[in-house]
């Protein structure tokens, strides 16, 4: 059975020296031995150990647009709108192979920076005429068939898009890949089911779009099936306009009035919530994902973390578009976005915590293992064996331990510090490199190439 020996790891209780861990076939983790000399035939991961971090959240086509749609347009009044209509062209040109290969070399990303699991909100499901594919859950697999080549722990969130705005305006061209009724949707949650079933790697929740893409009624059908259920909301303030316009009521108010709102579900930006919505959210039990990078990105706004974090909130951190792919990114600029916006330092911190790092990475465990519906985030028996090897020799560690360590992984120039990363209890990051780097890249070139010809 697979077994490893930490130098030094963060456990449930706290850090501690000479750990052993043990996993079964199925990569679960039996065993966790503080203290304890290591076994013969036991990897040793010699840095500072950290359970592998989930990535509630992200779509993995917009990896291939990722740096490529910052041009000034004509009218030189960028914002998120005009971001995307370029995406919306962008999604015309790709076929189920390329949609693989993006996803294969994104996920590979994710883990040689530490994320070990991915949500995957797929919401591009049909031809680019809007036909379905022969098996109309076809892209949807293909994200499944990518994350089993590089070994990342996998959510698929089938998304429901029926409309174009709320409630149920007219979808625009660029959507026809998108749409689904409630019938079509469920027949690609079911398909997505079987292939996942006894994959321990694997799982399937439900993603209705947003209140732009689905009606009431649809919502609170998505809300009546199994699993976590991701949704967009209060992303921008145009959005809040618009829902305040036509039901009389804000994005996250509106959800948290007319639908069962839980701990199975995770709201996806939350930027624009007002006091009685931060409170209403956190109260809920639900995680708000948080995707600090791509926020920043689209000119989105900052997310109230203080007054969340106040009222106990949960929360968790994705990638989207990925501008940017590594968990200490997306902790340390939602650390920055704070300082910025309230003009301190070590927001994210309490009395009984006051490093900001550990704060941070301890809620980012919980609220994507909450969001992934999956037994994640800590390094305990009954959990995956997900372990992100930290170099306590790297320039930016050196010399450094515990929370401290943390700070400097997520603050400090520390680029490179992932040394190893198990995921499964499978090795899969050797010396900071995916062992299918080579093959999964050259297919990602190739299919790069041809788009951008």
């Amino acid at each position: 059975m697979p077994e490893f020996h930490a130098a030094t790891a963060l456990l449930p209780q706290g850090w501690a020296a000479d750990v052993r861990i043990r996993a079964d076939a199925a990569g679960w983790i039996t065993a966790v031995e503080p203290a304890a000399m290591p076994a013969a035939g036991a990897r040793r991961l010699a840095g500072a150990v950290i359970p592998g971090i989930p990535n509630l959240h992200g779509h993995a086509f917009q990896r291939a647009m990722a740096g490529g749609a910052e041009r000034r347009g004509p009218a030189g009044q960028d914002s998120f709108w005009t971001w995307r209509e370029t995406m919306y062209r962008f999604t015309g040109l790709l076929s189920p192979e390329d949609a693989e290969a993006i996803a294969a070399m994104l996920y590979v990303e994710l883990l040689e920076a530490g994320f070990t699991s991915v949500c995957e909100f797929h919401y591009l499901h049909h031809q680019p005429d809007g036909t379905p594919y022969a098996d109309p859950a076809e892209m949807a697999l293909r994200h499944l068939e990518a994350a089993r080549a590089t070994g990342i722990g996998i959510t698929l969130l089938p998304s429901l898009y029926r409309h174009g705005g709320i409630f149920g305006k007219p979808a625009a061209p660029g959507q026809r890949r998108f749409l689904n009724d409630l019938d079509g949707f469920a027949a690609i949650v079911e398909s997505c089911r079987r292939a996942a079933a006894g994959d321990a790697q694997a799982a399937v929740g439900l993603a209705p779009h947003s209140l732009r893409a689905v009606t009431p009624a649809m919502l609170l059908a998505v809300a009546a099936m199994d699993g976590p259920i991701h949704i967009h909301a209060a992303e921008q303030r145009r959005e809040v306009e618009e829902c305040l316009a036509a039901v009389h009521a804000r994005p996250v108010e509106w959800l948290l009035d007319n639908a069962p709102v839980d701990a199975r579900w995770c709201v996806i930006h939350a930027t624009h919530m007002n006091a009685a919505e931060i409170e209403d959210l956190a109260a809920s039990g639900a995680v708000a994902g948080l995707c600090p990078s791509t926020e920043a990105s689209l000119g989105d706004g900052t997310f109230a973390l203080p007054a969340y974090l106040g009222h106990g909130g949960r929360f968790g951190i994705g990638t989207d578009s990925h501008v940017g792919t590594a968990p200490r990114e997306e902790l340390r600029a939602l650390e920055m976005s704070q300082r910025l916006s309230l003009q301190a330092r070590a927001v994210a911190t309490t009395e009984a915590q006051p490093h900001p790092g550990r704060l941070l990475l301890d809620a980012a465990l919980a609220g994507g293992a909450q969001a992934g519906g999956r037994a994640l985030g800590a390094i305990a028996p009954g959990r995956r064996c997900d372990l992100v090897d930290l170099d306590a020799e790297h320039p930016a560690l050196v010399g450094r331990a515990g929370d401290a360590l943390l700070d400097a992984w997520i603050f400090g120039p520390a680029g490179g510090a992932v040394r190893s990363v198990v995921c499964g209890a499978a090795p899969l990051v050797e010396a900071g490199r995916h062992h299918a780097r080579p093959r999964i890249a050259q297919r990602f070139a190739q299919v790069m190439r041809r788009l951008l010809a």
